[in-house]
């Protein structure tokens, strides 16, 4: 067998690495190109995940931006100029559309009216009432007890809420937000 030198046998590992890391980096890219799998049996995902893991639903991007404009293509069609946010399980913004002509307060209100519907797994117009017993609950910082949001939910739990504001009645926009809603079974 043939003796190499420290260069070679460092620049054959350095070689070696490279093809192994673009191999890793390959199949990685595909994986996430391509859809997740379903998940794995119970018993299969629970030897398989580290202690104190939590697995949770989220909406993706591609159904929270078809949600928004199926609520943005409601108003449109009703003659009404209003924005439409939807917001994800912790009430971070996923997308948010204004539509044109939208008030300037209906981008905020939306994300507030949605953040709302998710963080109390209840439409905003059912939450008034709750707002009537404790009145206490508008005092919570991003909160906007107005009607005009729907959330979004995945075996009984919220994952996720669609907020509109910008029309002349809350219940017009929670009609809107419904319909967005409604366009995520389609």
């Amino acid at each position: 067998m043939k003796n190499f030198t420290a260069k070679t046998r460092i620049a054959t590992v350095v070689g070696g690495l490279a093809v192994i890391g673009a191999a890793t980096t390959g199949a990685l890219a595909a994986n996430a190109a391509t859809p997740a799998a379903p998940a794995a049996a119970p018993a299969a995902a629970a030897q398989a995940a580290p202690k104190g893991l939590v697995q949770t639903t989220h909406l993706s991007i591609a159904a929270a931006q078809k949600a928004a404009q199926a609520a943005l293509n409601a108003a449109e069609k009703a003659g009404q100029k209003v924005s439409v946010a939807v917001v994800d399980r912790d009430g971070n913004t996923i997308v948010t559309l204004r539509g044109d002509g939208a008030g300037p307060q209906s981008y905020s209100s939306a994300e507030e009216k949605a953040f709302t519907a998710v963080a109390w797994n209840a439409k905003t117009s059912e939450l008034t009432g709750r707002l009537q017993q404790t009145p206490t609950l508008k005092d919570i910082k991003g909160t906007l007890f107005l009607a005009g949001a729907v959330p979004v939910d995945a075996n009984n739990a919220p994952i996720a809420a669609v907020g509109v504001a910008g029309a002349p009645s809350g219940a017009q926009d929670e009609t809107f937000a419904q319909a967005g809603v409604d366009a995520l079974g389609k």
